[in-house]
């Protein structure tokens, strides 16, 4: 047995695992190269656990990070739902290398403290659209169609009242109002009357003064006076305003029914707006002492900037999903305007129609993917976003959409396919079914002998010998190959249509030296917690944390009370 040692001239190779034989039939390897031209089409990379999946991914946003075209960097944006730990070492390594550490961004759920922040509905081309991605969020199955349909109209009042008071919509703002409708009316009024009716309020605050419970109308039981007054001169004279009649039809539902059919939006809002996560979603514009920094996906592509995000499902999954899908929808819209606009509208001398490439890399997408995903790889290319997914089986995408059609549209718009180890039958089968099959010429061995009838002959018998050769078509690849891949080893169908067996190296992590303090302790906490993708949303909390929640006190008290209760036992 040969000692595992560095000291060992003869020391044995790494085990691959699965069947090294595979990489053996072409003796002259080749570099594969992918054209540029071919990534916007976008790329699928499916892999089980543990078998260079986040690897591969490291090489393919070095390459992003470290590439100039005509003289500028491009624009990079990985999305982590797990948190691996060397991704986001190798990202800020390769960005300091390429001398980008100054454009090098990462938005971490885990970590508030040190994290970029970043406002999901602060910024649109319509203000429709900041409806469109809260409520876009919400279930649309069944029932719950009209509900999604009552809370999209009800956000997208609130959303343009607060424009037309000049606030920057956010998370908080929306829950807020949600949850108290009657302050936002009564703000807007004012507003409105200040510009267009200034002795009104003469008339409102008489109203406000003669009601008392009696002559409050039973469907604005539990409102305000002056809401009820408001809703009382507004019945009273003629003022078309759209934002002041759409609040005033929120005000005159029955505050019971009102709070019913808003119950499915709350949730949501609830998970992005608590704790210290409103302050990465709701930044405060005006903290000039805050030192994290604001970017909005506008902002990031005019900068090629370079960003990381982290969402900690390990910690959370329901906020973790809901923020991906926010940050995608926000990256859908602004897409859309790249392809009408280009990203320099707006800007003096802006060339009309400037694209650039949009390297977009989504690492276990299938658990941040929702309907919005959809029209970013299909139609997300004429603005430049070039995707790349990583995710294990075709049951995952089928399984977070919920509709295996829907499934097959999202997989049926990636060009290029990587296929490294996997698992499950149907989904190597997406690679073997595009292969066409191939004839495998079989030579048989035939031999026979007849005896002879004639007793008094002088031959026996007779023999004869001959070689058949037959031609069977058979599958050019089986999935039983792709299950057995060895680690680091893929078979790849790129270009339409070119089938490769690749093999690639697995870049060793860079010393933690080159991190900032903060981000080694980031890196630290994300290699503590990493769970490996198979269960990573099976977790409820992060291991080892538990204990930490309760005060050493108490901590104490709880420890001599089981000692004396195995004592006792």
């Amino acid at each position: 047995m040969k000692p595992d040692s560095p000291l060992n001239p003869a020391r044995p190779l790494p085990p691959l695992g699965g069947l090294p034989r595979l990489h053996g039939i072409e003796p002259h390897e080749a570099d594969v190269t992918l054209p540029l031209g071919e990534r916007v089409g976008h790329t699928l990379v499916l892999g089980t656990t543990r078998v260079g999946k986040t690897r591969l991914a490291e090489l393919f946003i070095t390459q992003d990070i470290r590439r100039k075209v005509r003289g500028e960097h491009e624009l990079v944006i990985v999305f982590d739902p797990k948190g691996d730990a060397d991704l986001l070492k190798r990202m800020y390594v390769e960005a300091k290398r390429a001398g980008r550490e100054g454009e090098f961004y990462v938005f971490h759920l885990g970590w508030p403290d040190i994290s970029a922040r970043y406002n999901a509905v602060g910024r649109f081309g319509r203000i429709s659209e900041v409806a469109t991605r809260i409520a876009g969020q919400l279930s649309g199955e069944g029932n719950s169609a009209a509900f999604r349909e009552f809370a999209w109209r009800f956000v997208n009042i609130i959303a343009r009242a607060l424009v037309e008071l000049g606030q920057r919509p956010d998370y908080l703002l929306i829950q807020r109002h949600v949850i108290n409708i009657d302050a936002l009316f009564i703000e807007y009024a004012q507003h409105y009357f200040a510009k267009n009716e200034p002795k009104a309020w003469e008339v409102i605050v008489q109203l406000e003064a003669k009601l008392n419970d009696k002559n409050i109308p039973r469907n604005m039981i539990g409102r305000e006076k002056r809401v009820v007054a408001l809703e009382q001169y507004l019945s009273q004279v003629r003022i078309y305003d759209p934002v002041l009649d759409g609040l005033r039809s929120a005000v005159r539902y029955d505050r019971t029914y009102f709070d019913k059919i808003v119950a499915s939006l709350l949730p949501l809002l609830e998970k992005l707006t608590t704790g210290k996560i409103a302050q990465l979603l709701a930044p405060n514009y005006s903290d000039l002492s805050d030192p994290r920094p604001i970017f909005d996906w506008m902002q990031v592509i005019r900068k090629r900037a370079v960003v990381y995000v982290g969402l900690d499902a390990l910690s959370d999954a329901e906020v973790a999903a809901a923020v991906g899908n926010s940050m995608f929808s926000d990256l859908v819209s602004v897409a859309g305007h790249i392809y009408k606009f280009g990203i320099d509208d707006g800007l003096p001398g802006a060339a009309v129609g400037a694209k650039i490439p949009i390297n977009v890399h989504a690492d276990e997408f299938n658990e941040l993917m929702g309907d919005e995903f959809i029209p970013m790889v299909n139609k997300g290319g004429g603005a430049g976003v070039q995707v790349t997914a990583y995710t294990q089986t075709l049951s995952d995408i089928e399984a977070r959409i919920g509709n295996r059609a829907k499934a097959g549209q999202v997989v049926g718009n990636f060009n290029n396919l990587f296929m490294l180890r996997v698992r499950e039958t149907a989904t190597a089968e997406l690679l073997t079914r595009q292969l066409p099959k191939v004839d495998v010429y079989a030579t048989a061995l035939m031999s026979g002998a007849t005896d002879s009838s004639d007793p008094h002959g002088t031959t026996a018998f007779t023999s004869n010998t001959q070689d058949r050769i037959s031609s069977n078509s058979v599958p050019l690849i089986e999935p039983a190959h792709v299950v057995a891949l060895p680690k680091g080893q893929c078979f790849a169908l790129t270009e339409g249509g070119n089938l490769w067996k690749v093999r690639m190296p697995l870049p060793a992590p860079d010393p933690d030296e080159a991190m900032p303090k903060d981000l080694q302790e980031l890196a630290g906490y994300m290699r503590q917690h990493y769970v490996e993708a198979g269960d990573w949303w099976e977790s409820q909390g992060i291991p080892g944390l538990q204990d930490k929640a309760l005060p050493d006190d108490l901590l104490d008290d709880f420890k001599q009370m089981t000692a004396a209760e195995e004592a006792e036992a």
